[in-house]
């Protein structure tokens, strides 16, 4: 069963929690990790390309020239796709890319992404995490006493807008409440710094 430290706001060490080794502790599947990824950021596409095709495009109403005697090939519209300035063949029209994994799938990507993290030693747990009031420079400070990299993902169990509104202003910062952790937020991010209860929380979900 894997056990990490537990920090306090302040950055002391103040013990340490066994994580459920079904979610935070099994082999991760790196396939099943690609495949969820990849449809995350499908997801993400606006899919708002378009192109117009010959009934689209403005003109061409009259044929060219007359269909036989000119030596010319037989042409019935300037706007054919052969033509300059003529329609598209097959072009891109607005669509969503976005698709679905089966359940079992996803939740085995996101137990293999946070596994992952475990494995890297890349997981930081607090014991709570809470600002009076939004003010980054708290939050800044917060980060500077704990072990982590450049980009963190915060995962607290409900989401809190001081917290939130604290962090937003951090580049490389990003914070989530539990119920919305994403495999591509945890891969993206160097550190995961959860609260006590977000692993609890998670656990819960998950287990």
């Amino acid at each position: 069963m894997p056990k990490v430290a537990v920090y306090s706001q302040a950055g002391s060490k103040v013990g340490e929690i066994d994580l459920n080794e079904s979610i935070f502790g099994i082999e991760p599947n790196n396939h099943v990790l690609f495949e969820a990824i990849v449809m995350q950021r499908a997801s993400l596409r606006q899919g708002t390309s378009k192109v117009k095709n010959r009934s689209e495009v403005r003109g061409g109403g009259r044929k060219p020239w007359r269909q036989k005697g000119t030596g010319r090939a037989r042409q019935g519209s300037i706007r054919s796709p052969q033509w300059r300035g003529g329609g598209t063949v097959f072009g891109p029209v607005p669509r969503s890319y976005s698709y679905k994994l089966p359940k079992k799938v996803r939740r085995l990507a996101i137990k293999s992404a946070l596994s992952a993290k475990v494995l890297e030693e890349s997981v930081v747990v607090l014991e709570s995490l809470n600002f009076e009031a939004p003010k980054t420079k708290e939050f800044v400070n917060v980060l500077a006493n704990l072990p982590v990299g450049k980009k963190a993902l915060v995962v607290t169990e409900v989401l809190n807008e001081n917290v939130a509104l604290s962090a937003r202003n951090i580049p490389g910062v990003t914070v989530v409440d539990a119920n919305n952790v994403s495999v591509l937020d945890v891969v993206s991010h160097n550190t995961l710094i959860m609260t006590k209860a977000a692993v609890e929380k998670v656990e819960e979900v998950l287990g």
